[in-house]
This record gives structure tokens, C-alpha cells and sequence, in this order.
């Protein structure tokens, strides 16, 4: 399966470094780079990819005002943060962050993170969560990567291991999916997940 990416960084070294670690991975073809959070924008919105990595900080538009900006004009890219400041990482979640990636990009947690959402897209596509259900709740990628493990029985242990992030982190996520979907449990929001594929 190809991964097309856009990478919107100011720093051209950064850009640059992250385009060699891209190329170094299977099945990923980088279709535009830009150096400020409105062009990317708009090449996020022009091409489409399926991934935008996008840093943090930048001057004029930071990477959480291009998330916000592409979401309001109706993009449901999954972006992936890069950044030299970890403080970031809840922020990162809050504003539908599929990852977050600490620089120097290190070339295991790149291919980590592609591999994840290779494997989250090819679960959408085999229709384990309809995508009638992600709509209706406006749910992100990660949500969805999520909420199809935890339709499986596993835990929040269980899903922290399989997507090598903390439990807190899992339990932030069932928090926040509780509360887009309106339901009191995670059991209710499984049920209604499964009568909605029927």
C-alpha cells in the first residue's frame, strides 16, 4: 500500500532530513513540501496526501493552527507531528494528532508510524468501522485505530503495547471518545459500534 505525504516544516534542514528517512522507507512518495503553515495548507488541500507531517513550531501559523485550519475546511488528513518539544504531546492529542514524533526523527519511530497507519487504513478499508459511524462522530484517525481495538476486548494495557504509546495516553483517547460520541461506556459504544456494521 503507497503512503502519499506532505511535509510542512521552516526549517530546511528539518525538511530535508525528513525527506531521506521518508525515502529510505517502502511505499511512501513525498508530493509536496512547504515552509510555512499556509502553504501547507494549501497543498494539504490541493493534493490531498494521505499523511502531513507537520511541525510544531513555526512563525505566523504554528502546526496546531494548520490542523485547525484544514479540519475547518473539511480535510480529514492524519497528521503526524514533528517537533523538538515533547511538552507537545497532549496538545498533540487535543488537536487529532494520528502521532508525534520527537527530533532528530529517528528512522524506527518514522517506519513505527507509518506501519501503524498502514495498518489503521487497511482496517478502514476492510470496513471494521463503517465509515458512516467515523462521520457521525467525526472521528480522527487515531480514534479509530483506537476504537477498532477496543472492539476487539482489549485494554487499555493492551492497545498501549500494540500502538507503543502510554495507557495514559489510551485512556485520554477513551475519554475523548466517550465524549464525541455521547455514550457512558465503553461497552454502550462497542454495541452501537458493532449494530452499526451490522
Amino acid at each position: 500500500m503507497d503512503v502519499s505525504c506532505t511535509i510542512i516544516a521552516d526549517d530546511q534542514e528539518a525538511r530535508e532530513r525528513l525527506s531521506r528517512l521518508l525515502s529510505q522507507t517502502n511505499h511512501v512518495d513525498i508530493i509536496a513540501q512547504a515552509d510555512n503553515g499556509a502553504e501547507g495548507v494549501r497543498h494539504a488541500l490541493e493534493k490531498q496526501p494521505d499523511v502531513v507531517f507537520v511541525d510544531v513550531e513555526m512563525p505566523g501559523m504554528t502546526g496546531f493552527d494548520v490542523v485547525r485550519e484544514v479540519r475547518e475546511q473539511g480535510g480529514r488528513h492524519t497528521f503526524i507531528f514533528v517537533t523538538g518539544y515533547d511538552q507537545y504531546a497532549i496538545r498533540a492529542i487535543r488537536h487529532a494528532a494520528f502521532d508525534f514524533l520527537v527530533k532528530p526523527v529517528d528512522i524506527d519511530d518514522l517506519k513505527a508510524a507509518l506501519e501503524r497507519f498502514i495498518e489503521q487504513k487497511s482496517r478502514k478499508e476492510n470496513g471494521r468501522i463503517s465509515d458512516m459511524f467515523i462521520r457521525q462522530h467525526n472521528l480522527t484517525g487515531r480514534e479509530v485505530e483506537i476504537l477498532s481495538l477496543l472492539a476487539k476486548n482489549q485494554n487499555s494495557k493492551e492497545i498501549a503495547e500494540a500502538l507503543f504509546i502510554s495507557k495514559h495516553t489510551v485512556d485520554t483517547y477513551r475519554r475523548r471518545l466517550l465524549e464525541k460520541t455521547g455514550y457512558k461506556s465503553t461497552n454502550e459504544l462497542v454495541h452501537a459500534l458493532l449494530k452499526a456494521n451490522g
